[in-house]
């Protein structure tokens, strides 16, 4: 009888506990408590922001005072910007065609997550800015882009640009030489800048971050979190 009755508080203690009402019962009596000891309005709103689920598998970089927007024609010559993609998700990232290895990931990883996004794939638009405008033609980024999504755009800055955009954007590119002047290689940084349907920055997915990740992190954006 005593294990029996020890189980079934158990139980109602969990229950207790997934209850969201009762939850908030409970943050609103802890803030009582910090107030009536006296403790500073600042350490409450800290401990209130702890409380707060984590849902992001991605970094969760809101209110980053880089990355704010950009203005580069597409592959197709049309400027584009944030405000064009008004009501998706954006997944900006910066490659070049001959990258061999992590370009290619990352833009499948997208595709990927699109489609596992299902029908809010839809509304999920990735956007590829070259870092090699002297051997990225429009040309060349459109046979690119069709190995993976034609809703996908690339972006083409000329080197003015680039210079303006690595610098908002805060990435590292280095050029490597190569034995001859159109051989050269590069060095860029490897990863996905993240923007909610208000144009927002909002998440950054490191390489690797896995299609599964992108995909949950631009669902909880499109349902506004």
């Amino acid at each position: 009888m005593t294990g029996s009755a020890s189980r079934r508080q158990r139980r109602k203690l969990v229950a207790a506990r997934a209850d969201p009402k009762l939850e908030r019962r409970r943050v609103a009596l802890v803030f009582g408590i910090f107030l009536l000891v006296g403790v500073p309005a600042a350490v409450l709103v800290q401990w209130k922001i702890q409380q707060r689920p984590k849902p992001f598998q991605l970094i969760d970089v809101s209110g980053a005072d880089y990355a704010r927007g950009f203005q580069l024609p597409d592959q197709n010559g049309v400027v584009r910007g944030l405000q064009d993609f008004k009501g998706e998700v954006v997944a900006v990232f910066f490659g070049f065609t001959q990258c061999p290895d992590v370009c290619p990931a990352t833009m499948t990883e997208l595709v990927q997550a699109k489609k596992l996004m299902g029908a809010q794939g839809a509304k999920l638009r990735g956007i590829f800015v070259t870092v090699d405008p002297d051997r990225d033609t429009a040309r060349v980024l459109k046979a690119y882009l069709g190995n993976f999504d034609p809703a996908f755009l690339a972006l083409r800055p000329n080197p003015e640009q680039l210079e303006r955009t690595v610098a908002e954007f805060r990435i590292h590119v280095r050029k490597n030489p190569g034995v001859s002047p159109m051989s050269y290689t590069l060095d860029h940084t490897a990863a996905s800048f993240i923007y909610d349907p208000q144009g927002r920055l909002r998440l950054y997915a490191r390489h690797g971050a896995g299609a599964a990740a992108l995909a949950a992190g631009a669902k909880l954006l499109l349902d506004g979190a």
